[in-house]
């Protein structure tokens, strides 16, 4: 099953609970949370006590991304704050399969978050020990970016190589998520879905997120096996 995970980022922060609540109801299935650092990437955003405030209101798993310089000096308190999933960038990973086993080893699903411009066979020798991949569809910083299309064909080659080595890692995309690009997305082999303006950026966000997941059952997923 493909899964719908909406970006807060793109929500209304002055009523949070409120846009949390309505995707949970139209069927999201876990809330992705950008926490940006002003360094790593040209924005800031949020640290471990919001994650932890939106712990306490939601049955949904956090899909925590960190976009920050010396993630691992920060894990541990996103952690603490209640994190389900966790992913770091392999561009600032200084000892990557370090980082990857302290989050597993407490409990936390562990990802790598890929750049547009980073080839995925810089993945290649961790994907043994990832939960995730995030491969990022837009330059990271800002929401509300243009989807690149090249994106389509990393997901394709990673999904190769995950289903050849018979891993189980799955592979998540983020930006430029929309009704549009969801069936090439799935076909080429994503597995989970993170949108922010196309959900919280529409009229309707309740049934914004209702059309994600029906067009992501539109085409025939490939799975790892």
């Amino acid at each position: 099953m493909v899964q719908i995970a909406p970006s807060i980022l793109s929500a209304n922060f002055s009523d949070l609970r409120s846009e949390i609540d309505l995707v949970t109801r139209a069927g999201a299935h876990a809330l992705h949370i950008d926490v940006m650092d002003g360094h790593f990437v040209p924005n800031i955003t949020i640290g471990p006590p919001v994650v932890a405030s939106i712990k306490q209101v939601t049955r949904l798993p956090l899909d925590v991304h960190l976009m920050i310089n010396d993630p691992d000096k920060f894990i541990p308190a996103f952690i603490k704050a209640g994190a389900d999933r966790l992913s770091v960038h392999i561009e600032n990973g200084i000892h990557i399969h370090r980082t990857i086993s302290s989050i597993k080893s407490a409990g936390v699903k562990a990802g790598v978050a890929v750049n547009p411009g980073t080839p995925p066979g810089t993945l290649y020798e961790i994907l043994p020990i990832l939960d995730f991949i995030l491969v990022m569809s837009v330059n990271p910083g800002f929401g509300g970016q243009k989807f690149i299309e090249s994106s389509i064909d990393k997901i394709r080659r990673l999904n190769q190589v995950i289903t050849t080595r018979k891993l189980k890692t799955i592979i998540s995309v983020d930006g430029g998520v929309d009704v549009e690009n969801t069936p090439m997305l799935v076909q080429a082999g994503a597995r989970l879905l993170v949108a922010g303006n196309a959900i919280f950026g529409a009229p309707d966000p309740f049934q914004a997120v209702k059309k994600l997941i029906e067009a992501s059952k539109t085409t025939k997923f490939l799975k790892n096996e």
